[in-house]
């Protein structure tokens, strides 16, 4: 696939990034290198290869998916503007 200047003027509005026509023939000419980049990484045999977090193999430590309320209910509460029996306090919205 090979991007040209209109192709890059377009991508250019898409992203609404202002760009002038003296430079699209530079932008299409990056397009075309990241492009063909991407076609290159493709050709890459990855079967049998497992993905990794770090370049050591170590586990992710893990914590129990548990919802609490934070054991913090003051500090929760220290900046609120207006905090009644602790609980965020707003004013009456439906009448």
């Amino acid at each position: 696939m090979s991007i040209d200047k209109e192709t890059a003027r377009r991508v250019a509005k898409l992203a609404r990034i202002a760009v002038p026509d003296d430079h699209l023939d530079a932008l299409a000419g990056e397009f075309n290198a990241i492009l063909g980049f991407i076609e290159q990484l493709q050709q890459v045999d990855v079967d049998g290869v497992e993905p990794m977090v770090s370049v050591t193999p170590m586990r992710l430590k893990r914590r129990a998916d548990v919802v609490t309320d934070g054991n913090q209910p003051k500090a929760v509460l220290a900046n609120a503007p207006d905090a009644r029996e602790g609980f965020f306090s707003v004013p009456k919205v439906v009448e």
